[in-house]
């Protein structure tokens, strides 16, 4: 690893006897590793330099989504704690809708995933919030696939009457559904759009504590509207 980290501070490659002196590694020992980790692509070597391999960036990449997904959960966490409710970040993305992540806590329990949250987005706000921000060709794409099905007695009834739905709702505003997911259970999602990403977070509450939906959605939009900057480079995931 110490070899790995002193190779990358040499944008234009070093030879194997410096990386044994600023590492503190004794000659032999160097050009062993060396080989090594040319072998397994960690390094390469071009005439008689040492530079970062493509295992070596792979490996950077991760690290780096790793750290963006640490942001988005970290950010979750803190609106869970200060808003008191379960927070959800979802995309649609490759004609799918994906929950990236959720934070809860034993005082703010999360929905339980009964049915498929990506066969069912018409019928909690996660989905109908992604749907909403798709064009028309897109909606009707996704329930060819996905079509509404009966979940509870407040489901919408049918594909048409969903994308009635759809079409009627304000650009930007959160999105809120009342049991149609599951009995018991309120949700609202906010809208969040950057650049060609179609994403949401989005919140749950049981239903007596329904009068708190939408006053808690408002709170959530805010502080997305705060942060989105800095949350930019992370929603994609």
């Amino acid at each position: 690893m110490r070899l790995l980290e002193t190779v990358a501070e040499h944008s234009y490659g070093a030879p194997a006897k410096q990386l044994a002196r600023e590492t503190g590694l004794a000659l032999p020992t160097t050009y062993h590793l060396l080989r090594t980790l040319v072998h397994e692509g960690y390094l390469r070597r071009e005439k008689g330099l040492f530079f970062l391999g493509d295992a070596a960036e792979r490996l950077g990449s991760s690290g780096a989504q790793q750290k963006r997904r640490s942001a988005v959960a970290d950010t979750l966490a803190h609106w869970r704690d200060s808003i008191g409710v379960p927070v959800y970040y979802a995309m649609y993305r490759d004609g799918e809708i994906e929950v990236m992540c959720v934070s809860d806590s034993p005082e703010a329990p999360a929905v339980e995933e009964w049915a498929d949250f990506r066969a069912t987005g018409h019928a909690h706000a996660i989905g109908q919030c992604l749907l909403s921000q798709l064009d028309e060709d897109a909606r009707r794409d996704h329930l060819a696939r996905y079509p509404v099905q009966s979940l509870t007695p407040y489901t919408v009834r049918d594909n048409d009457a969903l994308l009635r739905r759809l079409a009627r709702m304000p650009r930007m505003e959160p999105v809120v559904e009342r049991q149609e997911y599951v009995l018991g259970t309120v949700c609202a999602a906010v809208p969040i759009t950057v650049g060609t990403t179609v994403a949401t977070m989005a919140m749950s509450l049981p239903v007596h504590q329904a009068d708190r939906l939408l006053p808690s959605a408002h709170r959530l939009q805010t502080e997305i509207g705060r942060h989105l900057g800095t949350l930019t480079l992370s929603i994609s995931i």
